[in-house]
């Protein structure tokens, strides 16, 4: 099924976050040391923004601030759109297209159970291409058992 449940069973549901009050540096580290290109920035529990490889660039470094003394805060993006994970993979696609985002929370019942990035949807679509493009070679080639 192609659901963001499905893409989350495979890819994982480790979700990386940062507290608002943490400094750039410290979430650019973060973001490096976990190999991922965004954090979901928390307070508690509760998402408030995501700080992402884009934010650092554009709110931080051209604009030349002190990663060390700028706060995750002043420079996250705040507009979070979130999916569920009975959310249709091509939905999801649509909403970062429309929204112009690289990154959703899942959230379910209220609780953030992952994060999906374009990049997690492209490989997913791109897999289900390869195998139903498979199949048909298949079908055409005779090799489809019948």
């Amino acid at each position: 099924m192609d659901t963001i449940a499905a893409v989350l069973r495979e890819k994982g549901s480790k979700v990386y976050t940062v507290a608002p009050g943490a400094t750039v540096l410290e979430a650019a580290r973060a973001m490096d040391a976990h190999n991922v290109g965004s954090l979901l920035v928390v307070d508690g529990d509760k998402p408030v923004g995501i700080f992402s490889e884009r934010d650092l660039m554009r709110r931080v470094v051209v604009a030349g601030k002190d990663p060390a003394k700028v706060k995750v805060r002043e420079v996250m993006s705040r507009d979070v759109w979130v999916v569920e994970p009975d959310t249709r993979v091509k939905e999801a696609m649509a909403i970062m297209t429309e929204r112009r985002c690289r990154h959703l929370p899942v959230v379910e019942k209220g609780k953030v159970v992952g994060l999906i990035s374009i990049g997690d949807l492209v490989r997913w679509i791109s897999k289900d291409q390869e195998f139903q493009i498979r199949m048909l070679e298949n079908y055409i080639t005779g090799a489809y058992p019948a």
